[in-house]
């Protein structure tokens, strides 16, 4: 039997002194709020559901739970654990204060889980879109090891360096794509708009345009009647490209392989995925995983098939009595310097806390990178909007100004 979720109730009612009161609460039934009532000495509630407000307004807001949200959501349970807070307690003063409404739900269903009886790991496995598989087994090795506010703090600090890390990574490739988006879209308008008034008035010279000219007329002439194909083009392959990423594991494995290979953001993506691999394999390992358990974790968690099949080969070797450091150099895909790291930590005893220093790097190294080429792109791409909207200007301008020379 599926269980009731929790909701926003509003109530009314007599408090121990006879004076009208009123509220909200949350909760799963009318009968069970009513009874919560009774127990804090309100007499004569009334209860009803609270309802949606108008238009959407009011009210907290019901975004799509991002993997930002679980980070926030991991740091806060850790730090009430860490504090002293019972468990379902700390759920009730996170849910109180967040303003994602979805995300409130999703927390107090996970609560009403926990005080039914279940632990934390099996009720957020529930809920596989939000947690998964490596998130739950460090939640279930935190509960049985008697240690499960230390491994929320450690699930924290790995969600938020993971979050960290992807927010780098966009900021390396939104920034370019959206300034030339936009070159795109102020050429068009150019071309669709002001071009045909300057050949209108071009028309009535009767003198011969300079090859410049007319080769920007011809341009115009040829996206004002096909730029209706050029849009549907752009939108079927932009919804081609969304499907293929979404059902074909082929067309996924191919673009992370050209994603390693493209020139600038290779280099970026390769230490992205480094310090991915070396920040999930402390984390997994310091909590206690095995390593050929922790590894299949790891391969999951790198988020590039290239690597992911690196890293089962390296689990496969690992099984078999090699070490991790050897594997990892056989592979002939991981830097030199993490393999060493790796290699002084094995030696050492201490392979958690080597390879926690090589995720430190690596995100060091990545966040380094993303300024450089930030710095890099913005005067190309200023020299590339300047020659398009600069070079439109100057076609248009050119025959205006060979007259002024013949006058």
């Amino acid at each position: 039997m599926a269980k009731a979720s929790s909701q926003t109730y509003q109530w009314q009612g007599l408090d121990r002194k006879g004076n009208k009161a009123k509220g909200e609460i949350i909760g799963t039934s009318i009968a069970l709020i009513k009874a919560e009532l009774r127990k804090q000495g309100v007499t004569k509630p009334k209860v009803k559901k609270k309802s949606a407000p108008l238009f959407g307004l009011g009210g907290a807001k019901r975004s799509k739970i991002t993997p930002g949200d679980i980070a926030i959501f991991s740091r806060q349970l850790a730090t009430m654990m860490k504090a002293g807070v019972p468990l379902v307690s700390a759920f009730e003063i996170v849910a109180d204060g967040l303003d994602n409404a979805n995300l409130r739900d999703l927390v107090l269903d996970i609560k009403s889980e926990v005080e039914g009886g279940n632990s934390l790991a099996n009720s957020i496995r529930k809920k596989p879109e939000h947690f998964d598989e490596l998130f739950c087994n460090l939640v279930d090795a935190g509960e049985q090891s008697g240690a499960l506010e230390t491994m929320l703090d450690r699930i924290a600090t790995y969600k938020e360096k993971t979050e960290a890390l992807k927010a780098k990574i966009k900021k390396a490739l939104n920034y370019p794509i959206a300034v030339v988006i936009i070159a795109i879209v102020v050429t068009m308008i150019l071309l669709i708009k002001v071009v045909p008034t300057f050949e209108d008035l071009f028309a009535g010279f009767g003198a011969e345009l300079p090859a410049f000219t007319q080769f920007v007329i011809n341009i115009s002439e040829v996206v004002q009647e096909w730029w209706f194909v050029w849009l549907i083009f752009i939108f079927a392959f932009g919804y081609a490209f969304k499907q293929a990423k979404a059902r074909s594991p082929g067309f996924n494995h191919t673009l992370d392989r050209l994603i390693l290979k493209l020139p600038i953001i290779a280099p970026i993506m390769h230490k992205a995925v480094v310090a991915r691999f070396a920040r999930t394999l402390a984390t997994t390992f310091s909590a206690g995983v095995p390593l050929v358990e922790a590894l299949e974790s790891v391969a999951g968690a790198t988020g590039n098939y290239v690597y992911q099949t690196a890293v089962l080969k390296v689990q496969a070797d690992v099984s078999t009595g090699t070490q991790l450091q050897t594997s990892m150099r056989s592979v002939n895909i991981f830097p030199a310097m993490a393999v060493q790291m790796v290699a002084i930590g094995e030696e050492s005893g201490a392979l958690d806390t080597m390879l926690d220093k090589v995720a430190c790097y690596y995100e060091e190294e990545v966040d380094n990178a993303v300024d450089g080429l930030t710095s890099l792109m913005e005067p190309l791409i200023m020299s590339v909007l300047g020659v398009l909207v600069g070079g439109l200007i100057i076609a248009m301008y050119l025959p205006i100004f060979q007259m002024g020379n013949a006058i």
